[in-house]
Formats: structure tokens, C-alpha cells, sequence
């Protein structure tokens, strides 16, 4: 199988993919949470939980331009990851989700975005980023 060893010379290219992945799927739904400044706490939506969406709103979009930038991309990937576990963690324990659910969405998709974050936190952003730029490595 030696056309598949050469293919290792892309994984830059590979982490670039990866950082910018991720990042669409952070900015997007950390955007759609921007509605949640122009909401008020109410029975469905209690103040701590309205607050905790309104510091996504900003953290998100944040740590996904840093991974599009490859700029911090350590910090952005333990944030993600923190939040991943946090959003499984209440599927499971709250909401009372299996990991592909049948009528409803599951937390396959979550635990694959872990998993992302979790790679470019132990990979690295590669050295298609700014971080390599800035460091000269």
C-alpha cells in the first residue's frame, strides 16, 4: 500500500480541514445564540441558563475564528471540548438520550465534534496556521 503512505505528506492539509470543520459548526450555532440577548429568563428558559447561552453566543464564534486563523487553537480546543462534554453529559444524564436516538436527535454528532477538538488539541493545528507562522518552527 505504498500510494496511501504518501498521502501522510497531506496531513497538514488534513488538520486544516479539521480547524475548519469545526469551526463552521462553532461560529454557526454560536451566532444562531445571539438571538438570547434580546431575551428575557422565563419558566422555559431560567436566568443561569439564559446567561450561560448568551457567554456561548461570544465564545463560540470566538474559539471557531481562532481555529480558523490556527491562532490559540490549544485554548479553543480545550474550550470545545469542555463544552462538548458538558452538552453530552446533559443528553445523556438530563435529557435521557441514547447515542443515536430514534425521533430525536442523539449525541453521535456531539461526541464526533469532541473528538475533533480533542485531536487538534493533541495534533496541534499544523503548519498551515498562524501559530506556525508566528513561531517559526
Amino acid at each position: 500500500m505504498k500510494i496511501f503512505s504518501k498521502l501522510n505528506r497531506f496531513s497538514d492539509f488534513g488538520l486544516l480541514l479539521l480547524r475548519l470543520g469545526i469551526a463552521i459548526i462553532f461560529i454557526k450555532h454560536g451566532l444562531f445564540k445571539w438571538q438570547m440577548w434580546g431575551m428575557q429568563p422565563s419558566d422555559q428558559l431560567p436566568g443561569s441558563m439564559l446567561m450561560i447561552f448568551k457567554i456561548l453566543s461570544v465564545a463560540e464564534p470566538l474559539a471557531g475564528l481562532s481555529m480558523i486563523a490556527g491562532f490559540l487553537t490549544p485554548l479553543a480546543a480545550i474550550g470545545m471540548s469542555v463544552l462538548m462534554l458538558g452538552v453530552i453529559n446533559m443528553k445523556i444524564n438530563v435529557m435521557h438520550v441514547g447515542f443515536i436516538a430514534g425521533q430525536t436527535t442523539g449525541w453521535e454528532f456531539d461526541f464526533i465534534c469532541l473528538c475533533v477538538a480533542l485531536c487538534i488539541l493533541f495534533t496541534g493545528p499544523g503548519k498551515i496556521s498562524l501559530e506556525k507562522m508566528i513561531s517559526k518552527e
